[in-house]
């Protein structure tokens, strides 16, 4: 089995056409449909169902799939790792995040580390931690900033604790505050209509299960938003949610209540595969988070606590 045999079945299986597999892969339709055959050959299994017209994977090309994607994957990983060794001056780091990291701290880091290693290319991917999760497992991430815990007893992930954060109730400046305390319970949301994430967001989950843990179910008003769809609906007046309280700053159209009793807080985590060392340009991008986050103000450090040590 060869590596471009396996970029040949990828292009393939993408495109499910052998012409225009051979013409992403800039190489003859008759050298990549041989390179196939002889791969099905190694592997005693046909890997596509070839109908005229309609190329699709066998069982066999199915399980193949994932593994070829990782395979690959890493392949491009150990070779950038080896350019890197020529001092960081060239290199990626393929780093994923939830959308409230990306929309608080991760610019100011991403900034931090830019001025440092300008060579660096940067990969970032906005999404929930399952999806994340998700693509550091298939091999598409370097990194991955993650809420704790994974919801999964698959130990191929290391995770490092960073932060500790505050979910909070966001309302619109425009209407009259929810509450007149100064913080909120779980239970005041019974009968308030709640503006709720799509599927995959850790924070809907944590929103779901304290609401029946306290005895009921919300009264959602809109469903399946992403994090600044979330926002906008709040501050349109539709209703509340909760939210991690970073995604708060910069937002003068919107008050953040705190939660008490019980008081939400969630734990955010980087993570990499157990079964892959993170590159050197992963590795360094991790000490300069670490030491940008210990180098915050009390001010910037609102309802946040670090909970990792800087790195030397």
């Amino acid at each position: 089995m060869q590596f471009q045999q396996l970029a040949y079945f990828l292009a393939v299986a993408e495109t499910r056409h052998f012409t225009r597999a051979a013409e992403v892969s800039r190489v003859a339709q008759p050298s990549l449909s041989k390179q196939i055959r002889a791969l099905e050959e190694e592997l005693g299994a046909s890997l596509f169902v070839r109908a005229r017209g309609n190329i699709t994977l066998t069982p066999a090309g199915e399980a193949l799939l994932p593994l070829a994607q990782r395979i690959l994957t890493d392949v491009e990983t150990a070779r950038r790792e080896v350019q890197e060794l020529a001092g960081m001056r060239r290199g990626r780091v393929r780093l994923g995040a939830t959308p409230s990291l990306c929309a608080g701290l991760l610019a100011d880091a991403l900034s931090l580390f830019h001025r440092r290693f300008p060579g660096i290319e940067l990969r970032v991917e906005e999404g929930g931690s399952r999806d994340l999760i998700r693509a550091l497992g298939r091999g598409e991430l370097d990194l991955a900033l993650i809420i704790l815990p994974l919801h999964s007893s698959d130990p191929e992930f290391v995770t490092t604790p960073i932060l500790r954060e505050s979910l909070v109730v966001a309302s619109s400046m425009d209407l009259p505050a929810p509450c007149v305390r100064a913080s909120m319970r779980i239970v005041d949301l019974r009968d308030k209509p709640l503006v709720m994430f799509r599927q995959g967001y850790d924070v809907r989950d944590a929103t779901l299960h304290a609401c029946r843990a306290a005895g009921f179910e919300p009264r959602l008003a809109v469903e399946g938003g992403e994090m600044d769809a979330v926002l906008r609906f709040v501050e349109a007046g539709l209703g509340l949610a909760v939210v991690p309280s970073m995604v708060l700053r910069n937002r003068p159209k919107l008050r953040g209540t705190p939660l008490a009793q019980p008081r939400l807080m969630r734990t955010i985590a980087l993570a990499h595969r157990k079964d892959v060392a993170p590159s050197h340009t992963a590795t360094a991008f991790r000490r300069s988070l670490m030491n940008h986050l210990s180098g915050l103000t009390d001010a910037e450090l609102e309802d946040l606590e670090v909970v990792a040590s800087p790195v030397e």
